[in-house]
């Protein structure tokens, strides 16, 4: 539809394009009237099918199928039927109001209907969702509003400078495809005012070459901030197929939201059990082993890869570890060191979600806010107890936290640690 738009504008633009000597109209064509209104329309239509998306926002970032038939830059998701406004006709000769004796609060039924009781297989078609296609960005920017997520502010100071072309100037010559069609038109008229040759009662305005504008480009210095996110998750026998989702789910919509505040993105993906190994992306939520859990070893190789590769005054670096929570108790002194001293003061954002698991204590989480929460404000935590509690946790991951945060938190008694 939108393509179909821009065709359609481009041939009436065509159309009405100035040559020398030849006149043109004051008034805009039918063209751009249709057009316009064609475009009012499809813009309903869109503000109705984003108002469809909020109100199951919830059930569509949720969804794994969505995630799995997405495209580079659209997706299609199913909304229901838009019901058109119309008018509904009577049936003739129906029962209803005045239609025999009744009592007040009875239900009347219009003749041919079935009142209570057991039916049985119907004929008439039902109601079918339709496959609406949206730019995956809008979908992440409904999903920020909706969130109320603040924006990603770059803190890299040390950001390379390049230079890109803007069409910000206008000059007298270049080629047909550039030219301003206003400014030329412009010109025309200035022109013919100056000259006297201008008739207000029968405007016919007349470019030649003189007037001709067309747009031309400067190259411009912008900053190139950069991003890199980490991605780390608990791989151990406690974390299944479903804790694995539900990570896969929260990553994907926090990978988006970070693509959208910066040019280029650079992803890595650590999973540890008792070791740490950076492994593909489709490797990454497939991988399970069985062995014990030591968080320390993703956190150290988290940072020995910044250390290596991303100086933080060159780069915006942020991390998100994903895990139930069940670590060995005697190494969550040395993941709390590699923590607090190398990974929360070089990273824009470290994020931690704690996935719900039959087999795993929960304890890490409660344990990391006691140490670190009051000392970081980059610390984001989430507790993510089912797919349901997905959109709270990317709420949670990306969003400011609130100044109760660390007393709102239900928190078993904090165990021992020699």
């Amino acid at each position: 539809m939108q393509a179909r738009l821009k065709l359609a504008r481009r041939r009436n633009t065509l159309n009405q394009q100035p040559t020398d000597g030849q006149q043109v109209p004051a008034g805009a064509g039918g063209m751009d009237k249709m057009v316009d209104r064609i475009e009012r329309d499809v813009a309903r239509f869109r503000d109705i099918v984003k108002g469809k998306i909020r109100q199951n926002l919830r059930k569509f970032i949720t969804s794994a199928e969505l995630i799995g038939r997405q495209g580079k830059t659209v997706v299609s998701i199913p909304v229901p039927q838009v019901e058109l406004p119309h008018f509904t006709y009577r049936v003739r000769d129906a029962g209803g109001v005045g239609q025999g004796e009744g009592e007040e609060g009875d239900i009347l039924w219009l003749e041919g209907e079935e009142g209570e009781g057991q039916q049985g297989a119907g004929f008439l078609p039902g109601l079918h969702p339709v496959e609406v296609e949206i730019a995956l960005d809008e979908l992440v920017a409904i999903l920020g509003e909706e969130l109320e997520l603040p924006r990603l502010e770059p803190r890299s100071t040390g950001q390379v400078v390049s230079t890109k072309p803007r069409y910000k100037s206008i000059r007298r010559v270049g080629p047909e495809s550039l030219r301003h069609f206003k400014r030329t038109y412009r010109e025309a008229l200035k022109r013919q005012i100056l000259s006297g040759t201008y008739t207000p009662d029968d405007p016919q305005i007349v470019p030649i070459r003189e007037d001709r504008r067309y747009r031309s480009f400067e190259l411009v210095p912008e900053p190139d901030s950069k991003a890199v996110i980490f991605f780390m998750m608990d791989v151990s026998g406690s974390m299944g197929d479903e804790q694995k989702e539900i990570v896969r789910i929260t990553a994907f919509w926090i990978d988006q939201w970070v693509q959208r505040h910066y040019q280029g993105v650079e992803r890595h993906y650590i999973v540890h059990d008792a070791a740490a190994r950076e492994v593909p992306e489709e490797l990454f939520y497939r991988l399970r082993e069985s062995g014990g859990t030591k968080i320390s070893s993703a956190y150290k190789l988290c940072a020995k890869l910044i250390e290596e590769h991303y100086p933080p005054t060159e780069w915006n670096i942020y991390a998100f570890h994903f895990s139930d929570g069940d670590n060995w108790e005697e190494d969550d002194a040395d993941a709390f060191t590699v923590l607090g001293e190398k990974l929360l003061p070089q990273v824009n954002l470290f994020g931690y979600g704690q996935v719900y698991s039959h087999w795993g204590t929960g304890r890490f989480l409660y344990d990391l806010a006691d140490e670190f929460e009051d000392e970081f404000d980059n610390l984001r935590l989430a507790d993510i107890r089912s797919k349901d509690y997905i959109l709270d946790a990317i709420r949670d991951l990306l969003g400011k936290r609130p100044d109760n945060d660390k007393g709102a938190r239900h928190r078993p008694p904090r165990r021992r640690r020699s």
